[in-house]
């Protein structure tokens, strides 16, 4: 559009648009917010909001309408954060909080315990999982009477009594742990007091881990990888295994205790990481060799010194964690792999993940065939998976299914 076209459909001394004020809906007792736009997922951007009620406070729950004031949904309003509304219901309804969260929480809890049977083989696995379970900027996580939630925004954050409330009805013994990332707290405009409180010891298939809610990455385990962590178990027996970015150990102690691998290492560069994997292995009486080191120079090491794998698991923290880390975690995805696969001896497994939920599964594909063909090796890719069923993700929410695991055969 050129200029003249532009001044002759936008006068400069045009009055700007009468704000519409209150819908003429209203009459819940929260503040409301009116739309300018709107979008088909859950998360509403600063951009997409007209006008706001003046009794609007950052965290508070809101009734959101489209710009013509009809009911939109029900959000949690943070206007410091670039999105500004997490929607919580579709439709506004008769919206009253305590009700809404006990429900939400129950049903959580529902799906892992009736639907999924998880006490049948772990008390440790996710309770809640932001928007796959309708409760968004939140996860929740269970380690036996540790019950950990994670904040990713400001509204869950002061919503955490009611959710505790709601958590108690379902665990009366729950310990209570709260969790936040440092960017999460300066993004979102919260601050989180230091957690109290001993950890706990978990089984998982009959594997034990000890657990620190109140340390480590995350909420102190990663419960998405259990089946992952059962799916190697066929491919260890008698093999040399080498977990890489192994963490607290979970995947070499399956292929030790239950797969019966020959010979386990474990690398990882967090020094209080390595020493929690320790005392995993001693607490399931198996031998795991636990070297603290960073995994790029350790896999040129072992290069160098002619090492061989029937069995490499590759799972790296986060590479890509936004648009500005694209080239250089995709540069690391690359290498980490290339190298990864030069060490596997013919026929043996590798097993590569990602946790990146910014990289599509069509890219970290193309990583690993370029990892693969500058390696010169050739790879067969004979599965693929991702979290467990804990981890649900919102159909019009796709972000949700941030893990991607390929299993490949390395030729």
């Amino acid at each position: 559009m050129n200029e003249r076209a532009a001044s002759d459909e936008e006068p400069q001394d045009a009055a700007p648009a009468k704000p519409a004020g209150r819908p003429p809906t209203h009459d819940l007792p929260i503040p409301w917010v009116r739309l300018r736009s709107a979008a088909s997922g859950h998360q509403l951007y600063k951009r997409m909001i007209g006008e706001v009620d003046p009794k609007a406070k950052p965290g508070d729950t809101v009734a959101v309408y489209d710009r013509g004031g009809a009911p939109y949904g029900v959000a949690l309003y943070n206007p410091r954060s670039l999105i500004a509304l997490r929607l919580l219901t579709r439709g506004v309804g008769s919206f009253e909080a305590e009700a809404f969260f006990d429900a939400r929480v129950g049903a959580a809890v529902d799906f892992r315990r009736e639907i999924l049977g998880l006490d049948a083989v772990s008390d440790a696995y996710r309770l809640a999982h932001d928007n796959g379970d309708g409760l968004p900027g939140l996860v929740i996580d269970r380690y036996g009477d540790c019950v950990v939630l994670e904040f990713y925004s400001l509204g869950m954050f002061r919503q955490a009594a009611r959710l505790e409330r709601a958590l108690k009805k379902r665990y009366p013994n729950a310990r209570f742990f709260h969790r936040a990332s440092p960017h999460a707290q300066s993004m979102e405009g919260f601050e989180l007091k230091p957690n109290l409180g001993t950890g706990t010891r978990v089984k998982e298939n009959g594997v034990t881990f000890l657990v620190d809610p109140s340390g480590g990455h995350k909420t102190g385990f990663f419960c998405d990888q259990r089946d992952n962590r059962l799916g190697v178990v066929p491919f260890a027996r008698g093999k040399k295994v080498l977990d890489v970015c192994s963490y607290t150990g979970g995947f070499a102690l399956y292929a030790k205790k239950l797969g019966g691998a020959d010979e386990v290492t474990a690398v990882e560069l967090d020094p209080e990481a390595v020493e929690l994997l320790k005392k995993n292995a001693n607490a399931n009486q198996v031998r795991v060799d636990a070297v603290c080191a960073d995994a790029f120079p350790y896999l040129r090491q072992a290069a160098q010194n002619s090492r061989r794998y029937g069995l490499m698991i590759v799972d790296p923290y986060k590479l890509i964690a936004s648009r500005e880390t694209w080239s250089l975690g995709r540069q690391k995805y690359i290498d980490l792999n290339r190298l990864a696969f030069s060490l596997v001896e013919p026929g043996g497994i590798m097993v590569t993940c990602s946790c990146s939920g910014m990289l599509p599964w069509e890219e970290f594909q193309q990583f690993v065939r370029t990892a693969a063909g500058s390696a010169g090796r050739r790879v067969q890719i004979f599965r693929k998976s991702g979290a467990g069923a804990d981890h649900p993700f919102a159909a019009d929410h796709p972000e949700g299914e941030y893990l991607k695991v390929l299993w490949c055969r390395v030729l």
